[in-house]
């Protein structure tokens, strides 16, 4: 399975972007899908999970703001960003898990997201 992130790009505080990764194969099977975010200098952060059951989780810096959603049919993964601000500023990267016996999970290979302030 391969993850394909995109979506980023460079926008003002405030402004809004929607990051999205493509899986290449069925993203039903996996038991739950995520955004993490890596600022220079900083460890890899988790932003968001959604379950294969629909429930999400947000880290609180971005609760309200940002909303995580996963649409079956396209097998792809969105995140959308609003009221960006300058500490957003990452690369973000898209995760998988499948848990069958064992855990394996997936990355993408990140999208770069600048906010100016």
């Amino acid at each position: 399975v391969q993850l394909q992130a995109s979506g980023g790009g460079l926008v003002q505080a405030g402004g809004s972007l929607r990051l999205s990764c493509a899986s290449s194969g069925k993203i039903s099977m996996f038991t739950s899908m995520a955004w993490y975010r890596q600022a220079p200098g900083k460890e890899r952060e988790l932003v968001a999970t959604i379950t294969s059951g629909g429930r999400t989780n947000y880290v609180d810096s971005v609760k309200g703001r940002f909303t995580i959603s996963r649409d079956n049919s396209k097998n792809t993964l969105f995140l959308q960003m609003n009221s960006l601000k300058a500490e957003d500023t990452a690369v973000y990267y898209c995760n998988a898990a499948l848990s069958v016996l064992i855990i394996t999970t997936y990355w993408g290979q990140g999208t770069q997201v600048t906010v100016s302030s």
